[in-house]
């Protein structure tokens, strides 16, 4: 994967990122610096860090699956990319997640990174290198959710099933590229 792939999977990845924030930045109407540094950060720890467990996971069975190794990178990028269009067409319930603390903070980073973690399996089927991609999805994700904390008064009208349709087509686009080019 060439920089500009890295960035459009970044991108796709922090979708939840920016939805998240997004639905914090409804709640908090104080301390909000404080608050989007906090979301940031954990956001782009988390977003980073995944890639690392998938690529180290999928090295050790890489010698049986590498004949496979085209299919899998589609299988995984098509895969994650349904779930996000069809998690966009679900309707959705307000839950409220306004939630700061270490213990929420760090569900919510697992939470909105294992599509990170399931990528970073492909990242080691393709000649990626796992440095570039984890920093740059990192940095994407921590941007993406400090945008999205900050915009929430401008992107009220927007429904999140449309960031998160996007997210999906932006996947199966990556999906459709390793597999067939």
């Amino acid at each position: 994967m060439n920089l500009f792939e890295i960035l459009l999977l970044a991108v796709a990845l922090g979708m939840d990122c920016f939805v998240a924030s997004f639905a914090q930045g409804l709640f908090y109407k104080s301390d909000r610096i404080k608050t989007a540094l906090k979301l940031a950060v954990t956001m782009g720890l988390f977003q980073g860090l995944m890639p690392i467990i998938g690529y180290i996971g999928a090295g050790y069975m890489k010698m049986f699956l590498r004949p496979y190794c085209k299919f899998i990178v589609f299988a995984v990028f098509m895969l994650l990319g349904m779930q996000f269009v069809l998690e966009s067409m679900r309707k959705s319930e307000n839950k409220k997640l306004c939630c700061l603390s270490i213990g929420c903070l760090i569900s919510l980073g697992v939470a909105t990174s294992i599509d990170a973690l399931v990528s970073g399996v492909s990242l080691n089927y393709t000649t990626t290198l796992l440095s570039e991609s984890c920093i740059t999805i990192g940095l994407v994700a921590a941007l993406m959710s400090a945008t999205g904390f900050y915009l929430t008064n401008l992107f009220r009208n927007i429904q999140t099933k449309y960031l998160q349709l996007s997210g999906g087509l932006i996947l199966i686009f990556l999906a459709l590229k390793v597999y067939y080019f």
